[in-house]
């Protein structure tokens, strides 16, 4: 039985209005608390110091890093670019030596992977005293 008959059904609706405006709200309100960081390359120009250069000890065991990653060890070129032939050779520059330094000399385009290659054989070879040469910044 339908006792209604003059009254027509409704349709149920949504209103997209309000729900716009909330999600322009917080559209906005994610737009002004968002930081926005800007990644930019690191440009480093290696070594250089400004330093007059001390007297040669003779405690002294000077390894040199050239840019494509070849060893020389008291200005002997190494046979192999191996941490244990690095260490090898270090241990025999310096078993002659009282307290030895090991000073590098690494080319400014040598790659860091060489020089931390280096820092490794001098602590195998137990050395751990190191130091880095520098040349003064063209005048």
């Amino acid at each position: 039985m339908n006792f209604q008959r003059g009254h027509a059904r409704e349709d149920p609706e949504i209103n997209l209005i309000p729900m716009i405006d909330v999600l322009l709200v917080i559209l906005i309100f994610l737009m002004i608390t968002t930081t926005y960081a800007k990644f930019a390359g690191l440009e480093i120009n290696l070594p250089t110091a400004e330093a007059s250069a001390p007297p040669e000890l003779p405690g002294e065991v000077n390894v040199a890093v050239s840019a494509n990653g070849d060893v020389l060890v008291n200005r002997s070129p190494l046979a192999g670019r191996g941490v244990e032939a690095i260490a090898t050779a270090l241990s025999v520059a310096a078993a002659a030596l009282k307290e030895p330094v090991v000073v590098i000399s690494a080319d400014a385009k040598a790659t860091h992977q060489s020089v931390i290659d280096v820092m490794q054989a001098a602590q195998q070879a137990g050395l751990s005293r190191i130091s880095f040469a520098t040349q003064s910044p063209p005048k």
